[in-house]
């Protein structure tokens, strides 16, 4: 699974990018910093179950924090979109081209308003920031309506003369998208197009079908970002985005924090609403302000900086959880002695035979039967998993 950072330039994707997997994507006050997609790990949160099992994990591919497990989720920032994208203006090929696998978009928007369409500066509050929403999906509609149109009359005509089911030959011309067959099943429903007769279909039909698709398979997040320094009439915008998840942010604040407590500067944790100053003596005058300003301007006004929270909603709305897998369902260790060390972000509706080829091909082919470590009960290789299980794999290699 992997997260799209997307928006156009300079509204602080690759800041966001950055406070939310602690790399070191290029950052600047001009379009089009971002050049190369940036790739990185992400982290949602999850209760670990370290708590109920009263034991003290060893984390080995996350990371536990006060009772909290940090899952990992690859993420890549993308070249900003600007008007006309999808016809070449820009680096619109090059973002179109780098979304492609994105399963979820997290769309940075400047609440702010101090970027233009082409995202030049311009005077804070002087630019409407719901344009940026509508441009951003209007822009990846037609991208997708082309790459549709190109062979829409072969497609249609053989789902007409030869019987074939018109979303099983979209979802295979669209598998490079990361679009399945039940993502076109449920917009072509929820469009309520004759699936009858696909040849007849208008280009205003095939394009709200598109719509559909695109909304369906690839779900967007709004981070209002730079929400500390947005008027407040920009910020009451939120309240007309119906049918969104929009979200506050401060991506500049996170990044902020996040690097004062890799230094031991603050004690905080990730989608925190406080932290605590760890050296005050050792600080400046200007950086207590600073800090102080994100505390008041920030935190206190909008419960956290909002970066996490857009991870963790991102998941959610991809409808996936978490299950840790383990040798020993009484100890909850590997062989290696490893209490709960991993956790696996999978779909809703995996089972246990899934998760053990997750694990490894071999356990996979060669599954007798798992164990459920919370109840321990014997589960099947059909059993769907839940979110939080802990679970035993017992094969015969």
């Amino acid at each position: 699974m992997q997260l799209g950072i997307v928006g156009k330039p300079n509204v602080g994707k690759s800041t966001f990018f950055n406070a939310a997997t602690k790399a070191h994507a290029e950052i600047a006050n001009y379009p089009f910093t971002t050049i190369e997609a940036n790739r990185g790990v992400m982290y949602i949160r999850k209760r670990c179950p370290c708590q109920d099992a009263k034991v003290t994990c060893t984390p080995r591919n996350s990371r536990c924090v006060n009772g909290i497990r940090f899952v990992p989720i690859e993420a890549i920032d993308v070249a900003g979109l600007v008007p006309d994208a999808h016809k070449g203006k820009g680096l619109g090929n090059k973002f179109l081209d780098d979304l492609r696998q994105a399963h979820a978009l997290i769309h940075i928007v400047d609440a702010s308003g101090s970027t233009d369409a082409e995202g030049n500066p311009c005077d804070t509050g002087s630019h409407d920031p719901l344009l940026d929403v509508t441009f951003l999906e209007k822009e990846i509609n037609y991208w997708l309506f082309g790459i549709i149109k190109k062979s829409w009359e072969i497609i249609a005509r053989r789902c007409e003369l030869e019987g074939k089911k018109i979303e099983k030959m979209l979802a295979e011309q669209l598998t490079g998208l990361g679009i399945r067959e039940e993502h076109v099943t449920a917009a072509i429903r929820k469009g309520a197009i004759d699936i009858e007769k696909p040849a007849q279909w208008t280009d205003d039909e095939l394009f709200s079908l598109t719509n559909y698709v695109r909304s369906i398979s690839k779900p967007i997040i709004i981070a209002f970002n730079k929400c500390d320094k947005a008027p407040e009439n920009l910020m009451q915008k939120m309240n007309e985005l119906k049918g969104y998840i929009v979200i506050p942010t401060s991506a500049e604040s996170e990044l902020a924090l996040t690097n004062a407590a890799e230094k031991g500067i603050v004690d905080y944790t990730p989608g925190g609403n406080d932290f605590n100053v760890m050296k005050k003596e050792h600080l400046s005058a200007q950086q207590l302000n600073a800090l102080e300003y994100i505390k008041t301007h920030v935190l206190a006004k909008y419960g956290s900086t909002g970066v996490q929270r857009c991870i963790d909603e991102a998941v959610r709305l991809l409808d996936l959880i978490v299950v840790y897998p383990v040798e020993d369902e009484h100890h909850l260790t590997d062989k290696e002695g490893r209490v709960l060390p991993d956790a696996h972000l999978v779909p809703r509706g995996t089972t246990a035979k899934d998760l053990a080829y997750k694990v490894h091909t071999d356990l996979g082919d060669h599954f007798i039967r798992a164990i459920d470590a919370r109840t321990h009960r014997v589960i099947g290789a059909d059993h769907q998993l839940q979110d939080g299980d802990i679970i035993s794999i017992i094969s015969d290699t």
